[in-house]
């Protein structure tokens, strides 16, 4: 394969550290960078994805698709002259989990104020 068909892409998480960089084919899939990101997610972070539909990568203000490929991503410009790319990571924890924290918040949450304007 030549050269130009590998694509040098770090992944930014929401502390400002970084995952990488690594060296991917233009033919990988978004769905496998999300999983390399998984697998390599550095111990002791206070969000922790537990699978790769929990992440969401971000590069150039847009959400990657699952399926779309990294050739598909690469930016227009700029991206010839051998530099790193940098994805964004964001980690959203599965909508049954969420919505089972909400009803417990809300049962807490029954408290009425008292306050009264004059």
């Amino acid at each position: 394969m030549p050269e130009d068909d590998f694509i040098d892409i770090k992944f930014r998480l929401y502390d400002g550290s970084d995952i990488g960089p690594f060296r991917y084919s233009s033919a990988s899939t978004i769905d496998v960078l999300k999983q390399r990101i998984v697998s390599d997610w550095p111990k002791g972070k206070t969000i922790t994805p537990k699978a790769a539909s929990e992440v969401k990568l971000i590069s150039s203000g847009k959400i990657l698709e699952n399926n779309k490929t990294v050739g598909q991503c690469k930016l227009p410009f700029g991206e010839s002259t051998g530099g790193v790319t940098i994805m964004h990571v964001v980690v959203q924890p599965s909508l049954a989990k969420a919505k089972t924290e909400k009803k417990t918040d809300n049962s807490q949450q029954k408290i009425v104020c008292s306050c009264s304007i004059l």
